[in-house]
């Protein structure tokens, strides 16, 4: 997410399941298919971020060996996995600066015959800033929080719902690439998903998870809160209080400065991110000091584990519950 202002230093530019590791209860009603809190193995979770926090990828910089090299990781889990790719290969290629960029993109087909037709896009960006001015002879900026943390949750969300559960919409798990350069992944994949015509129910978008709120009611904070009834609705889903309201957030207007603003604009339909840094709890924004070893590997694995029945049921309700207000 892009910010401003006074040079404040803060966020939003960039297990595999197994069925011993996975218990989940479905109750299915006239209009909703809620489902219990699934499982994610930490031991996963942290294996994705070191790999993408790892200084032999340089910071993931688009257009990078490095970027290079996280991309084939990603690919090899959706492989892995049995996750489809949405077009002919999982990539999709853009031009930036002279430079190749990849959007990572897995589907996972919905089981109605009407509302597969319908999708929901879970995403995070995948890049970083690369190489910066070193502080004690390091200049990797292996960007942890900035955004490894989202896409690993994105991946393992992924892994959850190929595997675990069947569900009415179809979904699209994204690693967008060139946040860090203007939200140009998005913007790219946005256009060209607007001009294929895709139903986009709903943009879920992730960034920054790393480390936990301070002294909040709620476990992450949904930016453009009053944009649409997501928050309500989703924290209706989950039987418990997951996203809430951050005025900071508001303040500094990082509704457009997350890589979900690319699909609002050319859809006009809920396209929001959640976050759980809250300007008082990580002071590594674009950092060399952005490592893995600062990353909350049990709050991670819980707020992941927390959104699968509410992003569950976005998938299987009747109806577009979620709306613009």
């Amino acid at each position: 997410m892009k910010t401003a202002g006074l040079g404040l230093l803060f966020m939003f530019s960039a297990c595999n399941l197994t069925q011993n590791s996975t218990e989940e209860k479905e109750i299915i009603s006239s209009s909703k298919a809620k489902i219990a809190k699934a499982t994610i193995n930490p031991s996963s979770v942290k294996e994705e971020l070191d790999f993408l926090t790892s200084n032999d990828l340089m910071g993931r910089n688009t257009g990078s060996e490095g970027i290079e090299k996280a991309a084939v990781y990603i690919e090899n889990i959706l492989r892995k996995n049995n996750i489809k790719p949405h077009y002919t290969t999982y990539r999709d290629s853009f031009e930036v600066k002279g430079a190749s960029g990849y959007n990572i993109i897995g589907m996972v087909e919905g089981t109605d015959p009407e509302l597969k037709k319908e999708f929901l896009i879970i995403s995070a960006h995948y890049d970083h800033i690369g190489l910066i001015s070193p502080i004690a002879k390091d200049s990797i900026a292996n960007g942890a929080n900035d955004n490894a943390a989202g896409s690993v949750a994105v991946l393992e969300l992924a892994k959850h719902f190929s595997s675990t559960t069947r569900n009415k919409r179809s979904m699209l798990f994204v690693f967008l690439s060139a946040e860090e350069k203007g939200l140009l992944g998005s913007k790219h994949l946005a256009k060209r998903l607007k001009d294929e015509k895709l139903d986009l129910y709903v943009n879920f978008n992730i960034e920054m998870i790393g480390v936990p709120m301070v002294g909040k009611d709620h476990k992450a904070y949904l930016t453009g809160f009053e944009e649409s009834n997501l928050a309500q609705k989703f924290n209706e889903y989950s039987n418990e209080k997951i996203l809430g309201f951050l005025p900071k957030a508001k303040e500094f207007d990082l509704f457009r400065r997350s890589d979900n603003y690319s699909f609002y604009q050319e859809f006009k339909v809920p396209s929001q991110t959640i976050s759980s840094f809250d300007f008082t709890n990580y002071n590594y924004y674009h950092h060399v000091g952005d490592e893995a070893d600062k990353m909350d590997v049990s709050f991670m694995t819980d707020l992941i584990e927390s959104i699968i029945p509410g992003i569950y049921t976005m998938a299987n309700t009747l109806t577009k519950e979620i709306k613009l207000n």
